[in-house]
């Protein structure tokens, strides 16, 4: 089956269909498990119900679970290929070019916030599906298209599909790179909490969330440093500017594995106040955390061979009211001792007085490079791409194939391209996605037939 030339008559309605998608500002309000009818805000409930609707008329049988996640299915069978994407996108963050939210056609892209993260990728995965249908093919597993609405912010939509829903046997996630992924690091992020008094500090702001590098950070001051300010913004080259007692400073955004793609507005806010201040928050930042990717001034740092070095992000400051909250993310690989090496981060915390709060721990997801699954998707790449020396890899993000026992990431970025994603002027090239839609295409003809 030649599925590059039958996905090139989809290609106006993935399109069409994706602008639509891409329009609608799923970013999450609040996390509300009492509001059953939309847990995660209005939006990402809207836009989990277009595509379902989408799906039904087009023949699929839907699944709505909880309005937390839902699937679109066909096939028949015992076992079941899940393909995961998700509906949620991060805030948009930094300065674009085109409105985050528009859906931008220009050049044979399309521009806007969840282009390559995720919903372009999903309604990729979605028109291949289409295609094997209306092609007839006899499948031998059912295969699932599962939607979910809070990948970015705990994967708590996939934990309850899960709960509810048989786990598929064998799947992969079109939220990542090609070749394919067959392994994602350990995921582990923890609140710094205290109080202190501050002569200086009134209150600092920074980040919205773990897995996004901080691009702005903004301090109200009780003093007038603005000449001291100016001058360190002047000496590294910083953007920054001050408004009365308001002293913003600006970094720029990138995903929180590859922190070092980005530049961290909270490092360049602290290492500015430390000459400033006695604030132990401010010394404890400088001391453990601030310009360091790798975890070597927390003692923790660690490499792996296959899945690379540890990777740390200080995501997160609130400090308002003499009270603070400072949330940090890693990303570690497999043979990280993680009992030993989180005493130590436990410990530099409290040395300060300062309170540990650590959240929900992700292990490292590996699956082996001879397993049948990732001979079968990796073959399908190949077929369309002719890309034969691109090697398959690891990495420190995070995507729903962790959630799985059998489970890869799988395109549709490819090898060379500039990783998009929770970046400004995030974008998708059209042409691109249509070959992922083949290569997805294969390699359910491929899982699902033979």
């Amino acid at each position: 089956m030649d599925w590059k030339k039958i996905a090139e008559t989809y290609r106006n309605e993935f399109i069409e269909k994706t602008q639509v998608l891409l329009r609608i500002p799923t970013l999450l309000e609040t996390y509300d498990p009492e509001n059953l009818e939309a847990p995660f805000g209005n939006p990402i409930r809207q836009a989990l119900d277009w595509f379902l609707y989408m799906g039904e008329a087009d023949g699929f049988k839907i699944k709505n679970i909880d309005n937390y996640a839902g699937h679109l299915e066909m096939g028949s069978g015992k076992e079941v290929l899940g393909i995961l994407g998700h509906l949620d996108v991060v805030p948009t963050g930094g300065k674009w070019n085109y409105p985050p939210f528009g859906a931008t056609l220009e050049d044979g892209k399309i521009y806007a916030r969840g282009a390559m993260d995720d919903k372009g990728p999903s309604m990729a995965a979605y028109i291949a599906m289409k295609m094997v249908k209306d092609q007839h093919l006899k499948l031998n597993k059912k295969v699932r298209l599962i939607l979910g609405c809070d990948e970015e912010s705990g994967m708590r939509c996939i934990r309850r599909y899960l709960e509810k829903e048989q786990m598929p046997d064998i799947g992969f996630a079109p939220d990542a790179d090609f070749p394919l992924i067959y392994g994602e690091k350990g995921n582990l992020s923890w609140d710094i909490v205290g109080q202190e008094n501050d002569d200086l500090i009134t209150s600092i702001h920074a980040g919205e969330r773990y897995n996004v590098v901080p691009d702005e950070c903004v301090a109200i001051l009780k003093k007038d440093v603005k000449e001291a300010f100016n001058a360190y913004i002047e000496a590294h080259q910083y953007q920054g500017k001050v408004e009365g007692n308001k002293y913003t400073i600006y970094g720029k955004n990138s995903h929180a594995a590859w922190p070092y793609n980005g530049v961290n507005a909270i490092f360049l806010m602290a290492e500015f106040l430390k000459d400033h201040t006695t604030s132990k928050l401010i010394d404890y930042l400088c001391k453990y955390q601030t310009h360091d990717y790798y975890g070597k001034k927390l003692g923790i740092d660690h490499f792996d061979p296959e899945m690379k070095e540890l990777t740390i992000n200080l995501a997160i400051i609130n400090y308002e009211n003499n009270e603070f909250k400072v949330g940090v993310n890693i990303r570690y690989p497999k043979g990280f001792d993680f009992d030993q090496q989180t005493a130590k981060i436990e410990k530099s915390i409290v040395s300060y007085g300062f309170k540990y709060v650590p959240h929900k721990n992700s292990k490292p997801h590996y699956v082996s490079p001879e397993d049948p699954l990732v001979k079968t998707l990796l073959a399908a790449y190949q077929k369309y791409s002719n890309d034969y020396e691109s090697p398959i890899v690891t990495i420190g993000g995070g995507t729903y194939a962790r959630t799985l026992k059998k489970a890869v990431a799988f395109g549709p970025n490819l090898p060379k391209n500039e990783d998009l994603a929770h970046q400004p002027n995030e974008y998708l090239v059209i042409d691109e996605m249509i070959m992922a839609a083949a290569i997805y295409a294969e390699a359910i003809e491929k899982l699902c037939t033979e």
